[in-house]
């Protein structure tokens, strides 16, 4: 513990003393210093500096020349580079000072353990001035009488160091002061110079590291002067249309020098200079006469001057003027063409004639009018027809024929040379052949094969196709040995332009050859939209139509089909330009797809809108193969079922429509009782109206006779006794008819022993019964007898009161005749013998029958018989009787029915309008 504080007590006490200062006088000393002191040093050369220690610092502690430390800019010198000269002074080597950097320090370390700063200096490293090259000098004129002179030279390198250029001059005897430049280090100016004295001149460049001189320059000042441009430019038309006449001022005096002259002129407008042969300018002058100019054209003119033996230099050119020359007769006729129209009559023809402007340089002035002359070829003694116009183009109707056309363009000055057109009456010469075209530098060339026979000229026709507007021709001539030109219009790009070629001869001229071009292509503005005309089942056919010119941008090389599914590949196919409809084959069936369509020009191609279409699920004709052999089956199966039926009739007939006897053929249809007891209408309209009876079969049987009957087929005959009885109970109480006197049994056809039948033994009405075929519920209806006898009062129920008259009305018109017979014919007996009708077999009974029934009435029947006595019903079961046989109900006495269980009409029964009919 006391050593670690001693070596921190003895520490600070050293650095204490390293860092103290002895103040003598005033000066404060420091203990090292390095030489040598802030040198400049030459780039890439060898440098070594010395750290001297004082005497002085050495005994406030063991520090020697062993403990410097050398550091570049904070980074320590390699120990290799040291060199310890003696206890108090040390060296360090640099063999390329390019790596040294500033400052350089040298350190201490004291006992090992502080470092100490004891001195630095500032390294400057550079490189010695080179020789000033390319010396040279100008005399510029700034007046009239102030010449001075400027030197220019190339200082070198790049030093890295502070370096200063002087320019010195004498002459042979005699030295003047240094011209020191400001600001540059490359020129200085010499305020005034004497002319005629030879004078020399040189530069020198002065560093820290060296001194460098350029080349003497000797010279004669007035031999490097650049004199003033001439002043005072003025240009004056002349006599003749084709010259102008320059003058102006010199500004320098000729006893000092002597000038030549340069003179340059452009047409106003141009860029291009002329410029007047320098050997016509050559000699001192004030004015000159520019000649072979245009005639009324405006030049531009300006001018400068130099030494006339060549020696110096040129002046600046003059400010610039104008001048415009004199007008002059056209120098040629203006170009002319025609646009021929036949479509109205081929007769006649509508000539449109149209010529060009002449160019100023042609013109020579300003054109007042056209004179245009037509001459008939074809008669050379009709006079020519003239025209005086001042616009570019003429109308005409001409019949058709061969003419020729001249025009000519009068200035103020004359008339030009006339221009010719001949307009054959065909195209009858060899046209020319291969016209071509390419776009070359932004304009569009044209060429041609030349026919064989000599052309005059040839004629460029060109327009711009477009559907937005009609084509405008333009046109340009070209000599006849010529066979390609640049068109000289306005072409655009991505137009499409149709560009025609006429060869004019001296008796006619060729057809025109046309050919269509761009000057730059692009891509279409938009894409063909597809449609489909037709779908199948594995095949779709599409179709578009072909893009605008204005939409094409270019030629179009190809049309591209892009279709899919919508989880499947899109699949391409190319298509010739030329066509409008493609037909996509191996499609899937009743299948949606996406199509879509790219047109493509030289530049790229642009699609078209997605258009969808689903595949049909049959193809053409399936349907029919289908639906075709299934109606045929379908008619075959019919035709067999007619077929089958018609030989089966018979058989069909008895199970559909079986043998039912007619009752329109029984006794029992040519009577009914008077007044029915009761008919139960509805509300709405009689049951059975007027004409409703059909046929009627009536069958007897005898009551005994119950063997062939079910017990189904004997419900009708319970029903009939009640029935009976009802009927005996109502008509019991009549008085007066002969026909109620005294009942009998019934009598059939087989009874043929019998005693006639009085009519005061026979009942007064009989019952009609329907047993519904097969199983089905009977209707009983029952019709008046033919009786006169009136019905008692007592004996009409309370509800036919309760109806008044049109209850009576409806029963009345209910109860006719069946069958057309007149209910007052009292003529006939109220019993005729009915004749027996044998059915075919069991089958054939269908449920009607007329009973005959007669009895012994051992009671008068009075008012309260309705009530108090009841008929006897059928007793015994029927037997089934064989073919001949007669069924013959038996009366039986029983309790009378109640009036609600009475039986609503009378017979005979009649089928209800729907339902069954006997046939």
């Amino acid at each position: 513990m006391y050593s670690g504080w001693n070596w921190v007590a003895h520490g600070l006490y050293l650095l204490l003393n390293i860092c103290s200062l002895e103040v003598s006088g005033g000066l404060v000393q420091s203990c090292g210093h390095i030489i040598p002191e802030s040198p400049v040093l030459a780039l890439g050369s060898n440098f070594t500096a010395l750290c001297i220690l004082n005497e002085s610092c050495l005994d406030f502690g063991n520090i020697y020349a062993n403990q410097i430390i050398w550091k570049i800019k904070n980074r320590v010198v390699p120990k290799e580079q040291y060199r310890e000269i003696n206890r108090t002074v040390s060296s360090v080597t640099f063999n390329d000072t390019s790596s040294l950097a500033t400052p350089l320090t040298c350190n201490i370390l004291a006992d090992g353990q502080i470092e100490q700063n004891i001195y630095g200096i500032t390294v400057t490293v550079g490189l010695p001035p080179e020789k000033p090259k390319n010396l040279s000098c100008i005399v510029y004129q700034v007046s009239k009488l102030t010449y001075p002179m400027t030197c220019t030279w190339n200082p070198g390198r790049h030093t890295f160091l502070d370096t200063h250029f002087r320019l010195k001059y004498r002459w042979p005897q005699e030295n003047f002061p240094d011209c020191i430049p400001k600001d540059v280090n490359n020129s200085c100016t010499i305020s005034d110079v004497q002319f005629f004295v030879n004078l020399e001149v040189w530069v020198e460049a002065v560093n820290a590291l060296g001194k460098a001189e350029s080349d003497p320059l000797v010279l004669d000042p007035i031999e490097i002067v650049k004199p003033l441009s001439p002043h005072n430019l003025s240009v004056n038309s002349g006599i003749l249309p084709t010259v102008l006449k320059l003058s102006w001022e010199n500004r320098i005096s000729e006893a000092v020098m002597k000038l030549k002259f340069n003179i340059r002129y452009r047409i106003t407008g141009d860029t291009n200079w002329m410029q007047v042969p320098p050997e016509d300018t050559a000699s001192p002058r004030t004015s000159f006469s520019v000649q072979g100019l245009r005639p009324y054209t405006e030049y531009v003119f300006s001018i400068r001057c130099m030494k006339e033996d060549g020696v110096g230099y040129w002046s600046d050119w003059s400010e610039e003027k104008t001048g415009v020359t004199t007008e002059d007769k056209p120098s040629k006729g203006p170009p002319i063409w025609r646009i021929i129209d036949a479509s109205r009559s081929p007769a006649s023809w509508t000539v449109h004639l149209m010529w060009k402007a002449l160019e100023p340089f042609e013109a020579n002035g300003v054109i007042l009018q056209y004179e245009v002359t037509v001459r008939t070829k074809s008669s050379l003694s009709s006079p020519p027809e003239k025209y005086n116009v001042n616009t570019t183009n003429l109308t005409l109707k001409l019949p058709n024929g061969t003419y020729e056309v001249t025009v000519i363009a009068h200035n103020r000055v004359g008339a030009s040379p006339p221009s010719v057109l001949l307009i054959p009456a065909s195209n009858s010469k060899a046209p020319v052949k291969n016209v071509r075209t390419l776009p070359k530098d932004g304009k569009l060339w044209v060429g041609w094969t030349a026919p064989n026979s000599y052309v005059l000229k040839y004629v460029i026709e060109w327009c711009l196709v477009s559907n937005s507007s009609d084509c405008i021709i333009e046109w340009q001539n070209e000599p006849g040995n010529v066979q390609g030109t640049y068109l000289k219009g306005d072409i655009k790009p991505f137009k499409c332009y149709l560009i025609t070629v006429y060869p004019l001869y001296a008796d006619g001229q060729g057809s025109g050859q046309s050919v269509k071009a761009y000057l730059q292509q692009d891509r279409p503005s938009k894409g063909p939209t597809v449609q489909t005309k037709k779908v199948g089942k594995a095949e779709a056919v599409l179709t578009w139509n072909h893009l605008t010119v204005d939409e094409q941008n270019g030629f179009i090389r190809s049309y591209t089909i892009f279709y899919k599914t919508i989880d499947g590949n899109e699949t391409a196919v190319t298509v010739d330009p030329s066509k409008t409809e493609y037909t996509l084959s191996s499609l899937t069936s009743d299948t949606l797809y996406t199509v879509r369509m790219m047109a493509y020009t030289d530049e790229g191609g642009r699609s078209g809108p997605d258009f969808t279409f689903t595949t049909q699920k049959f193809g053409k004709g399936e349907i029919e193969a289908i639906v075709v052999p299934v109606c045929l089956a379908f008619l075959l199966i019919v035709l067999l079922g007619v077929l089958f039926c018609f030989n089966k009739r018979d058989l069909i007939k008895k199970h559909i429509w079986p043998i039912v006897p007619d009752p329109s053929k029984s006794n029992i249809a040519q009577w009914s009782p008077q007044v029915p007891a009761k008919h139960n209408f509805s509300s709405k309209d009689q049951m059975y109206p007027e004409g409703s009876f059909t046929d009627v079969s009536v069958v007897e049987i005898e009551a005994d006779d119950k063997k062939s009957f079910s017990e189904q087929d004997l419900k009708p005959f319970d029903l009939l006794k009640k029935e009976k009885s009802t009927s005996e109970g109502h008509s019991s109480g009549i008085g007066g008819s002969s026909c109620m006197s005294s009942p009998r049994q019934s009598v059939s056809d087989s009874d043929e022993g019998e005693t006639t039948q009085n009519t005061s033994s026979t009942v007064q009405y009989s019952t009609v019964v329907l047993n519904g075929y097969r199983d089905q519920t009977p209707v009983q209806v029952f019709s008046r007898s033919e009786s006169t006898q009136p019905l008692l009062d007592s004996e009409e129920r309370s509800e036919d009161h309760a109806g008044g008259g049109d209850s009576t009305t409806q029963r009345q018109q209910y109860f006719k005749q069946n069958g057309g017979q007149d209910e007052t014919n009292t003529d006939r007996p109220c019993f005729e013998r009915t004749k027996q009708i044998i059915p075919a077999n069991e089958g054939d009974i269908v449920g009607f029958a007329q009973l005959q029934i007669s009895g012994q009435s051992s009671q008068p029947l009075g008012l309260g018989l309705e009530k108090n006595t009841q008929e006897a019903a059928l007793s015994g079961v029927l037997q089934t009787s064989t073919e001949g046989q007669t069924v013959r109900p038996e009366t039986v006495e029983g309790n009378p029915l109640s009036v609600d269980e009475m039986p609503k009409s009378y017979l005979p029964q009649t089928v209800r309008q729907g339902g069954y009919m006997p046939q």
